[in-house]
């Protein structure tokens, strides 16, 4: 949507000029009509134009929800309707894409549509999640706190999305960087080091020759490897679209030796938080499983809990539905009957999201403790092996010339 530039007359005469989002002349007219402004001119604003996120990047962070979410909260509890509030915050919101996005929510409420309604066509930016919890706290009179909910729940989960990242940070730039240090030494120091060696008419180490056959390659089939790379990525971009090969995919992430179970237990962890705000919100079980499981992102757990709802259906306890899976621990599975014998399964799925996010923690940092030497192991070798390759045919030279 474009940015429309206004010219505005005060009751003091004064004249004043402002720019709005809105998807026409017309609606940006009757937004400002309302107000009770004497608008004089409006034109488009060409000095803001909105420019397109990069094709991976997200266009709207978990902050910048957040942040609309506890704003919203705020509104409301001062006791402004819903859009009102909605107007507020899109007027000073600073991420287009936000911005944008509430221009589109405002218009569908003021069609008759309700707050959880007009939030349906961007459950892939808010999730299914949002929205019911919208739905909830409509239908129980108590909005404020149905989102006051979800917001610890986008919290929490923030908070360990940013650990997981921040923990792989530091093993990731080193192995980037050892990568980028090997290509130097093979594409630019060895070639020129062959060129001088070649002058003297000595034999070579081993070590040398290894590495300037190895440089050779590279050079040599540089545009066909960077051809397989794109040729095989684009292969995966295709692949993507298949539900089966998303499922086989992250089929293999679980059985991994080691990330496997970090992988699982990530995927119980949201699994049980999510319910347990659905359920805490006001949701029926059978509505909060069917959510709850579009709340994991591993297609694979996804396929095994798709039959949760008919085994509920059926008469079965959440607890004996999830034993059926094969995929659930038997530790959560105990905890999760527990909640329901003692009439607080919203509570001991917290507990169970809770338990399984610390040894998640727990996990991450035991496996960076082990990667950040073996890292810089690996990078020393590396190191070592260039040096000995550049330095060794130097001794036999100076052996050769005395």
């Amino acid at each position: 949507m474009p940015y429309y530039f206004c010219r505005f007359a005060g009751e003091d005469g004064d004249v004043f000029c402002e720019s709005y989002l809105a998807s026409s002349q017309d609606e940006c007219r009757k937004h400002f009509e309302q107000r009770g402004l004497c608008l004089l001119s409006i034109k488009r604003d060409w000095k803001k134009i909105a420019i397109p996120s990069l094709v991976f990047g997200k266009k709207i962070k978990d902050k910048d929800i957040i942040m609309f979410n506890q704003e919203l909260v705020a509104l409301i509890r001062a006791g402004y309707p819903v859009l009102s509030g909605i107007e507020i915050i899109a007027s000073r919101v600073k991420n287009i894409h936000l911005k944008e996005l509430l221009a589109k929510v405002e218009s569908e409420i003021r069609q008759g549509k309700s707050l959880s309604e007009a939030f349906v066509p961007f459950e892939r930016i808010f999730s299914p999640v949002y929205t019911a919890s919208l739905m909830a706290g409509e239908r129980s009179g108590n909005l404020a706190s149905s989102i006051s909910r979800y917001i610890d729940y986008t919290k929490t989960i923030s908070q360990t999305k940013s650990r997981v990242k921040s923990a792989l940070t530091y093993p990731a730039l080193l192995l980037v960087f050892a990568l980028i240090l090997v290509g130097i030494l093979i594409n630019f120091i060895l070639p020129r080091f062959s060129e001088f060696y070649a002058d003297f008419q000595s034999e070579l180490p081993s070590i040398t020759r290894s590495l300037l056959s190895f440089s050779t390659a590279v050079r040599r089939n540089v545009f066909f490897l960077l051809g397989a790379v794109l040729f095989f990525f684009l292969i995966y971009l295709r692949l993507k679209r298949n539900e089966k090969f998303l499922s086989f995919r992250d089929k293999l992430k679980i059985e991994t030796p080691y990330g496997g179970p970090i992988w699982l237990e990530g995927g119980i962890a949201l699994f049980s938080r999510t319910l347990s705000l659905l359920l805490g919100a006001g949701i029926t079980l059978l509505q909060s499983i069917g959510i709850a499981i579009q709340a994991v992102p591993n297609k694979f757990l996804t396929q095994k809990m798709k039959n949760l709802a008919d085994h509920i259906k059926d008469g079965e306890s959440l607890a004996d539905s999830l034993s059926k899976t094969a995929v659930f621990p038997t530790l959560s599975i105990d905890m999760i009957r527990i909640g329901e014998t003692s009439a607080n399964l919203e509570g001991m799925l917290r507990d169970v999201a809770d338990f399984y996010d610390e040894r998640i923690r727990t996990k991450i940092d035991n496996f960076i403790s082990l990667v950040q030497p073996v890292i810089i192991i690996f990078m020393g070798l590396v190191i070592a092996a260039m040096l000995l390759s550049v330095y060794l045919p130097i001794f036999n030279i100076i052996r050769v010339v005395r």
